[in-house]
């Protein structure tokens, strides 16, 4: 199983990146556990300078803007 952070305060492509994540894990086969992270210092202390921000297995892969669902596959069948 896969420990999935999605970072941010909570705007709509916050939002929409947990939504991707969620849809992508599940459209992939694969087991996850998505946590939505919005403290502005827990966002901080992961580096994440920019939202949304994902990290997989505590290592963060993406940080601004919605990820490329391509990029998204990849990283959560790495």
């Amino acid at each position: 199983m896969k420990d999935i952070k999605v970072y941010g305060p909570g705007c709509k492509r916050c939002n929409t990146t947990e939504t991707m994540v969620r849809e992508a894990a599940e459209r992939l086969g694969l087991e996850v556990a998505v946590e939505k992270v919005t403290d502005p210092r827990a966002i901080a202390m992961a580096g994440v300078m920019s939202t949304p921000g994902i990290a997989i297995d505590g290592k963060l892969v993406h940080a601004g803007g919605l990820p490329d669902a391509a990029k998204l596959d990849a990283w959560l069948k790495a």
